[in-house]
């Protein structure tokens, strides 16, 4: 079922079935919409609370959650607005969902791990933590946000053309010195999902938030 709340995003909302577990923000990629990740949502902590956000900007007829000025080429200060536009739809999600006690996670798929770092360097208060499949760096911000507790995984593609090679790389790093914990691993595979990718993130996620 789609909501709409005091928020400039379309979105689902999946109640959780088991409340022990944190609210998994799912953000989709390039073209997709607020169903793309539900069922990697379902898949990859079963029972958790589902938050899935369409992103507001259209580029070739395509839903994104921030603009680019080329292929690769990020406008960062769309992506500075953006997060904040979607940090403030999270917000008003705790409110109106009853999540205020609730850790969340964010779980973004190339255009949606991007939006999720922004959200990070943004509003680190807002996440335990992100599970970024196929990500770039956003930019880098000043000052340092502290992101000391939290937790990241990365997981890239070493077969993956859409991004200089050493970007995930460079990402994992930049977490690493704003203080947080990260695992990153590189899969043999593409931009696209591999369910090598469905299992370690659903793995990484059991062990590092739902013990």
């Amino acid at each position: 079922m789609k909501h709409t709340i005091d928020s400039p995003f379309v979105h689902r909302f999946v109640p959780a079935t088991q409340l022990h577990r944190p609210v998994l923000l799912l953000l989709h990629g390039n073209g997709g919409n607020e169903n793309d990740l539900i069922g990697l949502g379902e898949s990859l902590l079963p029972g958790a609370a589902l938050l899935s956000p369409r992103g507001n900007v259209t580029e070739n007829g395509m839903r994104r959650f921030f603009r680019r000025l080329s292929d690769g080429v990020f406008d960062v200060e769309d992506l500075k607005a953006r997060s904040l536009e979607l940090a403030l739809f999270v917000e008003n999600s705790k409110t109106e969902y009853g999540l205020s006690d609730r850790p969340i996670v964010a779980v973004g798929y190339s255009n949606g791990a991007n939006i999720a770092s922004g959200l990070l360097f943004a509003r680190p208060d807002l996440l335990a933590g992100a599970c970024l499949l196929r990500p770039m760096v956003p930019y880098n911000p000043d000052p340092d946000p502290d992101l000391s507790q939290k937790r990241i995984l990365i997981l890239a593609g070493s077969r993956d053309t859409t991004m200089p090679r050493n970007e995930p790389d460079r990402l994992a790093e930049m977490y690493l010195q704003f203080g947080a914990s990260v695992r990153l691993k590189h899969q043999p595979a593409g931009h696209a999902l591999t369910n090598d990718d469905l299992t370690e993130a659903a793995g990484w996620l059991s062990t590092s938030f739902a013990s």
